[in-house]
């Protein structure tokens, strides 16, 4: 016969669970988060585009920047803007926190944890991206959280650089009023400059840069699915 669960360990575990998930923009944690900052000079001209990662249970940021290296506590572009926290019940992952040192790493599971827990299907992306080059078409930040939330089955999978983006940009939460300014102002200066000095060539220009762009994705998402890598 199975013994119960003991119920001290498992009010411990609840408590870290509830303490871990605390969300505290100011020391840049953001546990089981997905986290986006503008990029420069892009964001500037089609401010929905932007740069993004995935952070671990201990709030810890984790972001594809560059070939073979995936940057930890160290977002590459700024601070955080927008943030959208996963719920681990809509993922197919262990509800229990991983066991984790901040000076000794990851400590060996408990007898009787079962199951892919969320920071372990992170680790397993970043040992699968820190042998991959980069590419800002073909293999970026984006491809590197949609496997990690592809990894995690969140929503039942079926990620992409495409519909990662809208959800960022469509449910993504601002982390504070001068944020959404940080992300905005610039296009806005850029575009009124555009217009005053180059009038219908610079919406010309504009126009074709956002379609091609959107256009890439789109098209190697759904049409040559083996040209944008998850």
């Amino acid at each position: 016969m199975e013994e119960n669960a003991d119920p001290e360990h498992q009010m411990m575990m609840e408590g870290n669970v509830s303490q871990t998930m605390q969300i505290d923009p100011r020391k840049a944690r953001f546990p089981c988060c997905i986290v986006w900052t503008p990029l420069p000079i892009i964001s500037w001209l089609v401010p929905f585009i932007g740069h993004i990662g995935i952070c671990r249970e201990d709030g810890v940021i984790l972001d594809f920047a560059g070939p073979n290296f995936v940057c930890v506590d160290n977002f590459a572009f700024g601070s955080v803007t927008r943030y959208l926290q996963i719920s681990k019940e809509k993922c197919g992952i262990s509800p229990y926190p991983s066991l984790y040192n901040s000076e000794d790493g990851y400590i060996p599971d408990e007898p009787g944890r079962e199951g892919l827990t969320w920071d372990d299907a992170l680790r397993k992306s970043t040992q699968e991206f820190q042998h991959r080059s980069y590419n800002l078409f073909a293999c970026n930040c984006h491809s590197f959280v949609a496997n990690n939330l592809n990894r995690m089955t969140f929503n039942s999978g079926g990620w992409n650089v495409v519909n990662l983006a809208a959800l960022i940009f469509l449910k993504g939460r601002w982390v504070s009023t001068g944020a959404m300014v940080r992300t905005f102002l610039p296009f806005v200066i850029a575009f009124a400059l555009g217009l005053a000095f180059g009038g219908s060539t610079f919406l010309t220009y504009w126009a074709f840069f956002t379609c091609f762009l959107v256009g890439w994705f789109l098209l190697g998402t759904y049409c040559f699915k083996n040209l944008i890598q998850l």
